[in-house]
């Protein structure tokens, strides 16, 4: 019983620890703004200092952000090539679900970062 108790704290302690930080390797899943389609793609995060380095692959384009958060939302401004947009999430366990936009959108994409 004392093995089943002491198993127990330690997987609520790193379900903590993963809710605690952004940083990590995850598959995305996301919808485009105005219904223009589905895709997939990764995303890693990393700390740097007190921002955090974002960098999507998405069916071969790489995306570039940089993020301020904490352990309840990450807030990204992103590039690539002449595109620039900005991207908000919130945690969701150990994932991530945010919505996101170009520069000058109207509309906005959906997103769910899942912990590789």
């Amino acid at each position: 019983m004392r093995m089943l108790s002491i198993a127990a704290a330690f997987a609520l302690s790193c379900s903590a620890a993963f809710a605690a930080d952004p940083v990590g390797k995850y598959n995305i899943e996301g919808a485009n703004p105005g219904g223009g389609g589905k895709y997939a793609g990764t995303v890693t995060v990393e700390r740097t200092g007190e921002t955090y380095s974002v960098i999507w692959m998405v069916g071969g384009t790489r995306y570039v952000g940089t993020a301020i958060g904490n352990r309840d939302f990450i807030a990204v401004s992103y590039r690539s090539g002449n595109d620039t947009g900005l991207a908000l999430y919130g945690a969701d366990g150990g994932n991530w679900k945010g919505l996101w936009t170009y520069a000058g959108g109207q509309q906005v994409g959906a997103e769910v970062w899942s912990r590789q």
